[in-house]
């Protein structure tokens, strides 16, 4: 199935964060915490200002991308689960 965000939404795939702390321990899924840094798959259109034009997204597909713990919606799209949510949850990207 292919999906397209609408207007300034985002779709993202969260990146995985390691099972290990630097000291050797490692964490159980049920302790570790959602990242909050994500690879972006898809993006919308861009919005329209004022004036009529579009302004198109700041990102891209490919981005690496970190964006805040409680952001977006989760979703389920070919068994993959992944975000979709707005630019504006995005708190910039990964160079």
């Amino acid at each position: 199935m292919k999906f397209r965000p609408l207007h300034d939404r985002v779709l993202v795939k969260r990146l995985e964060s390691d099972e290990k702390t630097k000291g050797g321990i490692i964490i159980p899924d049920t302790a570790k915490e959602k990242p909050s840094e994500g690879k972006v798959i898809s993006v919308g259109s861009g919005v329209r200002g004022e004036d009529g034009k579009l302004v198109p997204l700041d990102v891209k597909k490919g981005d690496k991308i970190i964006f805040g713990k409680w952001s977006g919606t989760e979703v389920k799209i070919d068994g993959d689960e992944l975000l979709i949510m707005k630019e504006s949850d995005i708190m910039g990207i990964v160079e």
